[in-house]
């Protein structure tokens, strides 16, 4: 069988490799030089480790040939997000406070992805400490949607959605706080996927908010997403918030789903009052397909989803402000030397934090200040406690939520120059990320301008299973075409 990584995913690539039809180091090496030809226009990486990622390969051929078993993943590029550890390379988090950093370990999730055989070839960029809707609040680089070089990838995981939108990775990890994997995956046209909050360890993730951050993949396909999240999910004890609820075969499950009868809700609000009509049209004929395909449409009601924006930004910046504070150029990263450690705390912080990572500091803190806890983070944390009470009540008569994943699609890079119009990029996304469900974000057609569309599919904690199977039957229905159009 000829080997065409553009035409291939990852599920197809590991088992051409476990049968012999093509070689773990022919895929990567196909995979840097695509690398080679995008990365000078679309910048998704921080690092690349073509030299590590060709070991790795073959490694993974030799092993074969001896007829040991080479994993799941075998000979899958995979670039992890740089705020994650792989052992021996920097983790910077896009910001100037890391520098000089090296992991001294693996992530739980790298180290599972490695045993399945999966190559990293590389980090990817992000919005400093995650911290961001667009990924232009990186302080190391700017990465450009590779539908539309003028435009942004999404974030805080811009860089890994540009990564497998570009075909320089097959599957990229991401990290979710508010919408950070899904985001991106709407404006790039792939496959991003939050699992329910719990599903996969966070041990060796750079914390921002904690009780909100999962890690999840970003992917050509669904099947590829199942495949990936059947690795990585499970209880870990490194993580305490990890789940001991046993995590299913996401794959065999998949193999044998059947959407008809399935009870998909939506929110009537969600399409009419959307800004961006291209975007709602395109979402209600996904909503239809799905109809078509057997499931009965409900409609739902989330009457205090809409303060999902100030909740979030209250509860993820103090809980941000709580995590950031060990970055004080003492242990490791960055360090500015003005004689005493008071002063030093002070200007290495100053220098080494973005503004946006500032402002989010600076909120979470007055928000747990004596003066102002029970007004603004004990009365968030009561509004999310609505919310969450009322995804319960529509789950109750439905199995999913569907609706658009972003009001619109990839805007131009500098757009959006002021932080609220940038935070209402999230508005519906967060809602699921508050009451800890799963939720994906799947390519659902193209706006006259050629830039993706993503629905927003989201399922009750801990039915991804019920997630992957409406995402595939739409997926397979719709059939479209998903290689960005760069070089």
């Amino acid at each position: 069988m000829p080997f065409d990584l553009l035409k291939s995913d990852a599920t197809s690539i590991a088992q051409a490799v476990r049968d012999g039809s093509v070689s773990a180091e022919t895929v990567v090496s196909e995979t840097i030089k695509r690398m080679a030809a995008t990365e000078p226009k679309v910048g998704a990486f921080l690092q690349q480790d073509a030299e590590g990622a060709l070991a790795q390969a073959r490694a993974i051929d030799a092993a074969r040939k001896q007829g040991k078993p080479v994993g799941r993943l075998a000979g899958v590029p995979i670039a992890i997000k740089d705020n994650i550890h792989v052992e021996g390379r920097p983790t910077t988090c896009a910001s100037r406070i890391l520098d000089g950093f090296i992991a001294p370990y693996d992530a739980t999730v790298t180290t599972r992805l490695r045993a399945e055989g999966a190559v990293i070839v590389g980090k990817t960029n992000l919005d400093e400490f995650a911290m961001g809707s667009s990924c232009e609040n990186s302080a190391l680089k700017q990465t450009r949607n590779p539908w539309d070089v003028t435009r942004v990838p999404g974030g805080s995981s811009g860089g890994s959605a540009a990564a497998v939108a570009a075909r320089s990775a097959l599957v990229s990890l991401g990290t979710d706080t508010g919408g950070s994997i899904r985001l991106p995956g709407s404006f790039c046209g792939v496959v991003g996927m939050k699992p329910s909050y719990g599903r996969v360890s966070r041990y060796g993730a750079i914390a921002f908010a904690s009780s909100l951050d999962q890690i999840g993949p970003l992917s050509v396909s669904v099947r590829d997403s199942a495949l990936t999240l059947s690795i990585m999910a499970g209880r870990d004890d490194h993580d305490a918030t990890s789940s001991k609820r046993a995590a299913p075969d996401y794959v065999a499950e998949l193999a044998k789903a059947n959407i008809k009868g399935l009870r998909v809700g939506y929110v009537p609000a969600y399409f009419d009052q959307c800004p961006d009509k291209e975007v709602a049209k395109t979402c209600k004929l996904g909503l239809e397909r799905l109809r078509n395909l057997g499931a009965t449409l409900v409609e739902v009601n989330l009457p205090n989803a809409d303060h999902g924006i100030e909740v979030y930004y209250v509860v993820a910046s103090a809980e941000a402000s709580s995590n950031l504070s060990r970055f004080d150029g003492v242990r490791y990263g960055m360090r500015a030397d003005k004689g005493n450690a008071i002063a030093n705390y002070f200007a290495t912080r100053g220098a080494g934090f973005g503004t946006e990572v500032k402002r989010r500091i600076m909120l979470g803190t007055y928000a747990l200040s004596a003066g102002a806890y029970d007004e603004y983070y004990g009365r968030a944390s009561k509004v999310r406690t609505l919310i969450v009470n009322d995804f319960v009540r529509a789950f109750g008569g439905c199995d999913l939520i569907v609706g658009p994943t972003v009001p619109f699609t990839a805007f131009k890079a500098g757009e959006k120059s002021d932080p609220l119009s940038m935070y209402l990029c999230d508005i519906y996304t967060i809602p699921a990320s508050l009451a800890g469900l799963c939720a994906l974000s799947l390519p659902a057609g193209f706006s006259k301008a050629g830039l993706p569309i993503g629905l927003h599919l989201q399922a009750p904690p801990y039915a991804e299973t019920t997630l992957f199977a409406a995402a595939q039957a739409l997926e397979r229905d719709l059939g479209l075409d998903r290689l960005a159009p760069i070089a």
